[in-house]
């Protein structure tokens, strides 16, 4: 009997034991979370689509603490997985970019620099790949709306309107960075100024579609000073810079007090160029971690990427390349030239060191080699190539045809797939 009762006693503290020692209870981490509350950018108190230093700060965290960012897809778009291409018609572009923060972060201040280290990506199921009219990098060659609908897991990302291709799971945050500060804004707003002002492409501050709304709105209090976040500056924001994966550490420069630290145009994959304009686009949550370093912001121009093997990890295990150097068509002006309004470009079949036109010629090359080897559209090419195609510059120095190569990872194709 007592042998009996002590088995019953052991049994029990064992049962006990085991009921709290999930591994599940054991936690270390200090989370700061910013959530969605609302269906798009203009309901949620996290969420922001412009820059000023005085738009308020969603959160504040600590170094070490584990920042999570909900983040929401680049357009702020209703679409679907049956979204078709008349879906565009209902984008609208003012609310690009819904970025999630900004987040204050304690004892940094302007001059530091702030060190973002890439914990995490949780991707959506949904993401979309779109042409867009009048954007992209062959806008003159792509006039027409079209979109491709992705399914989405860590593993690859699949469409039925890319049938037989798989793209793999490679995400970053298009967007990540901190707010400017005061001088920056002005700094910022008259170089781009005089760039519209010579004809070139550049959107100037917009209040339709800001937020928030009672600073960079219709009447908010900095609406004439409130920069766009399409293009990137020296705070970071729109890079699209596929190597800055999980686990790599982004260093930003701060420009205010707290720095401002913000994510959103999550990326599930992009080519080096995003050629058709946008990458697989995603919403997801991104968790971070940060460091400040004290004094290191000032003299720094932009930021910076220190990886460890992320870049090889990337790399295909086979690939089809095509070289571009800088040729056109006689009579041909490309879109990003036309600006410079130049007599000569247009009689000119052979333009000097350039690399934008080096990078045209590989991408048609590419595109024509999609259509014909792999029976592809020219639209579903021209997706493929802005998700999975790396533009490389070869060399800057052999007078006057610089080499762009596009670099297309063959892993995409199920039948090379295991």
């Amino acid at each position: 009997m007592l042998k009996k009762v002590i088995c019953v006693f052991v049994f029990t503290v064992l049962c006990s034991f085991a009921a709290t020692a999930d591994t599940t209870d054991q936690t270390w981490m200090t989370k700061v979370e910013l959530t969605k509350t609302g269906m798009h950018c203009a309901d949620d108190r996290n969420c922001f689509n412009r820059y000023h230093p005085n738009i308020p700060m969603a959160a504040k965290a600590n170094e070490g603490d584990m920042i999570i960012f909900h983040t929401r897809d680049a357009l702020d778009t209703e679409f679907r997985l049956d979204s078709t291409k008349d879906d565009l018609a209902t984008v609208d572009l003012g609310l690009v970019h819904p970025m999630t923060g900004p987040v204050y972060i304690n004892r940094a201040k302007r001059g530091d620099a702030l060190e973002v280290e890439l914990i995490d990506i949780a991707p959506d199921e949904y993401g979309y790949t779109v042409i867009a009219p009048g954007f992209g990098f062959l806008r003159d060659v792509f006039p027409d709306p079209y979109i491709v609908n992705w399914r989405l897991t860590r593993v690859g990302a699949v469409s039925d309107g890319m049938p037989g291709i798989t793209v793999p799971y490679e995400a970053f945050p298009g967007s990540i960075g901190v707010l400017p500060g005061e001088p920056e804004i002005k700094k910022w707003k008259a170089r781009e100024a005089d760039l519209i002002g010579a004809g070139g492409v550049a959107l100037g501050p917009s209040p339709g579609g800001a937020k928030p709304a009672s600073v960079c709105g219709q009447t908010g209090t900095n609406k004439d000073d409130c920069l766009r976040t399409i293009p990137p500056r020296e705070n970071g924001g729109n890079m699209d810079v596929q190597q800055q994966q999980i686990g790599t550490k982004i260093i930003f420069p701060c420009f205010i007090d707290g720095c401002g630290l913000f994510v959103g145009d999550v990326h599930y994959a992009q080519g080096d160029g995003e050629v058709s304009g946008t990458a697989i686009e995603m919403g997801s949550v991104v968790t971070v971690r940060v460091r400040i370093l004290y004094g290191k912001g000032r003299g720094m121009d932009m930021p910076v990427t220190i990886g460890n093997d992320q870049i090889i990890d990337m790399e295909p295990t086979r690939y089809y390349q095509t070289l571009g150097i800088p040729l056109k068509g006689k009579g041909e002006i490309p879109p990003s030239h036309t600006y410079l309004d130049s007599g000569k470009l247009a009689n000119l079949t052979n333009v000097s060191e350039d690399l934008t036109v080096s990078a045209r010629h590989a991408i048609l090359q590419m595109i024509d080699y999609l259509v014909k080897e792999h029976g592809l559209t020219k639209e579903q090419a021209y997706i493929l190539c802005s998700v999975a195609v790396d533009l490389r510059v070869g060399q800057v120095v052999d007078v006057p045809n610089f080499i762009v190569s596009a670099v297309l990872n063959m892993d995409v194709f199920d039948k090379y797939r295991n």
